[in-house]
């Protein structure tokens, strides 16, 4: 690096002038000249030297042949406006409010993330509690419970959301899946606050029974033998007895019996028909069926959202209620959140979130290639009446842009929302 002259002066590139000797901080720049300081002798020099970017130049008076352009002197630099036709301000609007609109929805769903996973750090500090602190673990679970049906008795319109793929997949988020979807039904039922209070303290608690079966009997992947379902079998009945212990009215504890009892008498413990069965437990025994669906417990691949309403509709209908199986259709739609579908104007999109009070016409996230995801449009099908969705589709059906682009849940995990931000669970 040279040493930098006594009377050295600091002047701007636009001050640069041919027979000024100058000195360049030039570093680890690439550049053309021979040395760092020079006289300059062309325009050519000039024109190079500000191309480097350089914010102010060493010059030395004593061995140059000219003063610095005086700065009022100098051109200033020349000012680029950008000028708009209503056309083009018009998409420009559409484009933020597109950004703006994906923004609000992704911070809803990010926030009721967060309140599923805390509520599922309760689910599993309850179950942890239940033997050696039931109290306790009772008093957790009416708090938790009063707190969604709070939600909902506050709120007409709830939205279930569909989350995302990080959240997990076990036990606690199949308690917390089961809750929210049989408050949901059992609230456009008409359900008393009493039954709607029984309802969630039974799903949330409705697996506790599963604490004293062999984990490896639980974990097991392949088909279970004769023995290993009769003993899988007893978790009902452990979880009613653990209901009891802990406090629940009998009517969660029955519940809790029956929840794999179906209105035909195909179920157990029991073989119940429908007539035997109480409301709360033919909800909870619906609700529970559909999530073992989507999100089998052995760890196979489940059924889309819409494949699980369909096989339920069509090939098990007299397992349930018939009551309660439309409305639970009618309150998810028929293409529920998570669910990927082919709209009739052929786009394919991800049904993000279903608002209960027009389950037909949900908002769905569209892939387009030539729109950048944080740019994705999101199609309020309440808004678009000449387009409806005609077909559910499955991930292999799809690209791997198209997939990596909606990112679609493996896992499909429900929580609810409303539309004031302070009264999430």
């Amino acid at each position: 690096m040279s040493k930098q002259p006594p009377n050295a002066q600091y002047i701007s590139p636009q001050q640069l002038c041919i027979g000024l000797y100058i000195h360049l901080d030039l570093g680890w720049m690439e550049h053309s000249f021979a040395s760092s300081h020079f006289k300059i002798k062309n325009q050519q020099q000039i024109d190079d030297i500000r191309k480097l970017g350089l914010k102010r130049i060493r010059y030395d008076p004593a061995v140059s042949d000219v003063k610095p352009i005086p700065i009022e002197d100098s051109p200033p630099p020349p000012v680029i406006t950008e000028t708009w036709n209503a056309e083009e301000e018009a998409v420009l609007a559409e484009k933020q409010s597109r950004i703006e609109q994906l923004k609000s929805i992704q911070n809803n769903i990010a926030r009721v993330e967060h309140s599923f996973v805390r509520s599922v750090d309760t689910v599993r500090n309850i179950t942890r509690d239940i033997y050696s602190r039931p109290a306790e673990a009772y008093a957790e679970t009416n708090t938790l419970i009063n707190k969604m049906l709070s939600c909902m008795v506050d709120h007409s319109d709830i939205l279930i959301h569909a989350m995302g793929n990080h959240l997990g997949n076990n036990i606690y988020f199949h308690s917390m899946n089961v809750t929210v979807l049989s408050l949901m039904l059992a609230k456009s039922l008409g359900f008393s606050n009493t039954d709607m209070q029984d309802l969630g303290m039974a799903a949330m608690l409705h697996d506790i029974g599963k604490h004293d079966i062999p984990h490896k009997i639980l974990a097991k992947t392949e088909p279970l033998t004769k023995a290993e379902q009769t003993i899988v079998e007893q978790h009902s009945g452990l979880g009613a007895a653990a209901a009891k212990k802990m406090g629940l009215s009998n009517a969660a504890s029955l519940a809790i019996l029956l929840h794999h009892e179906y209105v035909d008498g195909s179920g157990y413990p029991r073989q119940l028909t429908g007539d035997k069965m109480t409301p709360i437990s033919r909800v909870l025994s619906l609700v529970n069926a559909y999530d073992n669906l989507c999100n089998p417990a052995n760890g196979s691949p489940g059924l889309t959202p819409a494949e699980a309403l369909s096989r339920m509709f069509i090939k098990q209908r007299a397992k349930f209620d018939d009551e309660m199986l439309n409305a639970f259709i009618k309150g998810l739609g028929v293409y529920p959140p998570g669910s990927l579908v082919r709209l009739s104007n052929d786009l394919v999109g991800l049904v993000l979130c279903v608002n209960s009070s027009n389950p037909m016409k949900p908002d769905v996230l569209i892939y387009d290639a030539d729109t950048p995801k944080n740019e994705a449009v999101i199609l309020q099908l309440a808004n678009e009446p000449e387009i409806k969705i005609t077909k559910s589709l499955r991930v292999a059906e799809l690209s791997h842009e198209t997939v990596e682009y909606l990112n679609p849940r493996t896992h499909v995990t429900y929580g609810m929302d409303t539309k004031t931000k302070s009264n999430s669970y």
